[in-house]
């Protein structure tokens, strides 16, 4: 027996709708990604501090930022209400 339909679908797109368990999984992939992406910004800043044997370009750090607010808007999206955001704002 087939799962009911979440309806999901990209505009336009002639494939059918997912199913819920295929919608749920790919939401658990979105948010897993958001969160290695924060994560790598965060390794990509301190090995560069490392590196430098100091600060961080400012160029860079706005960058991050924004970056880091995309990921975290993608984490948001698929899954609210995990500990992503509290999390990564611990980084600085």
């Amino acid at each position: 027996m087939e799962k009911a339909s979440t309806g999901l679908r990209h505009p336009g797109n002639p494939a059918p709708p997912l199913h819920d368990d295929t919608a749920v999984m790919l939401r658990d992939l979105l948010w897993l990604n958001a969160l290695i992406a924060t994560e790598l910004i965060q390794l990509v800043e301190n090995s560069s501090a490392f590196l430098r044997k100091g600060d961080i370009p400012e160029s860079c750090l706005l960058e991050h930022a924004k970056l880091r607010a995309v990921a975290l808007d993608i984490a948001d999206r698929y899954r609210p209400g995990t500990e992503i955001r509290q999390h990564v704002e611990k980084h600085g």
